[in-house]
C-alpha cells in the first residue's frame, strides 16, 4: 500500500508529464507556445474560457479529450494523496493519545515529574536509567514535543489542575517530583497532590530558601534547594578538594554505593517486618550478631523519622528499615540468616 507521500509524488509525475505532452500536442498541430500553454491551462483546471482556435479536426478533439481526463485526474489524485496525509496524521495522534492514556492507566508505583525543565531532563534521564516508570506534566507544549520524542509517557497541561493530575495515575503513583523554577506553583502543586493521595512521597523544588518552611507546609516529604546544594558544593571543592577529588575520578559512580564498591564496601537496606526476631532488638545486640561484618549507618523509622547513627541502646520496632555498611560478601550473607531463622520461627510456630 503507497503512503500518501508517494502517491503526492506520482500525482505530481502524471500531472507534470500530462502538461508536458498536451503543450508539445497542440505544438505539432500548428499553435504557438503561448496558445498551446494557455489552451492545456485552461483545459486541465476547466475555467470555461473557450478554445483558443477552433478544433475541428478529430484527432485533435480525441487528443484533447486525453488531456482533460489525464490532467484532471491527477490533480483529484493529488489533492486525495494530500487530505490522506492530513487524516492519517491526525488520525495517528488519535491514536497515540490514546495508547498513551492506556499504558498510563496501567502504571503503579510510579513518579510523576511536574516541569521538563533542566532538573526535569536530567531527573526523567535518571527515572530511565534506573528502570523506573514515569510520567512528564508540563504546559509547554514545546517541552512536551521533547519528551514525547525521547519515548516518554506524557501529559500536557497545567499540573496544578487536578484532573490532570488524575490523568498522570496520581492515585497509583509513588512519587512526585515537582522542579518547576517558580515557588508559588510548586506550593500548589503540592497542595494539590498532597490532597489526591495522602500516601505520596512529594519532592519540591524550592529557589528561596524562605519557600521551603511552606513547601513543607503544603505536604511536601522533602524540598530540594539547588542553589543551597550548589553552594555547599563549591564550598566543599574549597575546604575538602581531594575528597571530592576521589568522589569524581570516575563518571561511572553516579551514586554512594557504587563509589563504596570500589573498595568492596556496600550501603544496604534491612526492613524489619512485624514477625522479625530484629523486632525489640538492640542495635548493640545487632550488631555483634553480625560480628563486625557491618556497621549500623542509621535507622528510617516507620513514620518516616530518621536516626542517623543510632546508639548501641537504641531499640527496633517493627515496619522500622535498618541502614547498614559493610563488605559486600557479609550483608547477604546476614540476611540470608535471618530469612532462615524467620522461616523455622514461622515453621515453629505453626507446628505448636
Amino acid at each position: 500500500m503507497k503512503t500518501s507521500l508517494q502517491r503526492i509524488l506520482i500525482g505530481t509525475i502524471v500531472f507534470g508529464l500530462t502538461q508536458l505532452i498536451a503543450v508539445v500536442g497542440y505544438r505539432l498541430a500548428g499553435w504557438g507556445w503561448m496558445d498551446a500553454i494557455y489552451m492545456v491551462v485552461i483545459t486541465i483546471f476547466g475555467v470555461g474560457y473557450g478554445e483558443v482556435k477552433p478544433i475541428l479536426d478529430p484527432g485533435l478533439r480525441l487528443f484533447t479529450i486525453f488531456v482533460i481526463v489525464a490532467g484532471t485526474s491527477s490533480a483529484v489524485y493529488i489533492v486525495g494523496a494530500f487530505l490522506q496525509m492530513v487524516t492519517e496524521g491526525e488520525i495517528n495522534r488519535a491514536f497515540g493519545a490514546r495508547r498513551m492514556t492506556k499504558e498510563i492507566e496501567q502504571l503503579s508505583q510510579h513518579v510523576i515529574i511536574c516541569g521538563f525543565g533542566r532538573m526535569g531532563v536530567l531527573l526523567a534521564r535518571r527515572m530511565t536509567e534506573a528502570g523506573r516508570s514515569f510520567v512528564i506534566v508540563d504546559f509547554d507544549e514545546a517541552r512536551i514535543e521533547q519528551a514525547q520524542a525521547l519515548g516518554y509517557l506524557v501529559r500536557h497541561g497545567d499540573a496544578t489542575d487536578e484532573q490532570l493530575l488524575a490523568e498522570a495515575g496520581i492515585t497509583q503513583a509513588a512519587v512526585l517530583a515537582t522542579v518547576l523554577p517558580n515557588d508559588a506553583v510548586n506550593v500548589f502543586i503540592t497542595l494539590t497532590a498532597r490532597n489526591l493521595n495522602p500516601e505520596l512521597l512529594i519532592l519540591a523544588r524550592g529557589e528561596r530558601g524562605s519557600t521551603e518552611k511552606k513547601l513543607l507546609q503544603a505536604g511536601a516529604n522533602r524540598v530540594v534547594l539547588p542553589a543551597s546544594i550548589g553552594a555547599t558544593r563549591m564550598a566543599h571543592l574549597i575546604t575538602h578538594p581531594a575528597s571530592l577529588d576521589f568522589l569524581d575520578t570516575s563518571n561511572s559512580l553516579s551514586s554512594l554505593n557504587e563509589i563504596l564498591s570500589q573498595v568492596h564496601v556496600q550501603l544496604d537496606e534491612l526492613p524489619i517486618p512485624p514477625q522479625s526476631e530484629l523486632a525489640g532488638a538492640s542495635i548493640g545486640t545487632i550488631e555483634v550478631r553480625g560480628r563486625g561484618s557491618f556497621i549500623v549507618v542509621a535507622i528510617r523509622r516507620a513514620n518516616g523519622e530518621m536516626l542517623i547513627h543510632p546508639g548501641a541502646a537504641v531499640f527496633l520496632h517493627a515496619g522500622d528499615t535498618l541502614i547498614v555498611m559493610g563488605h559486600r560478601g557479609d550483608l547477604p550473607k546476614f540476611a540470608r540468616q535471618l530469612a532462615a531463622q524467620q522461616k523455622q520461627r514461622l515453621y515453629r510456630g505453626a507446628k505448636f
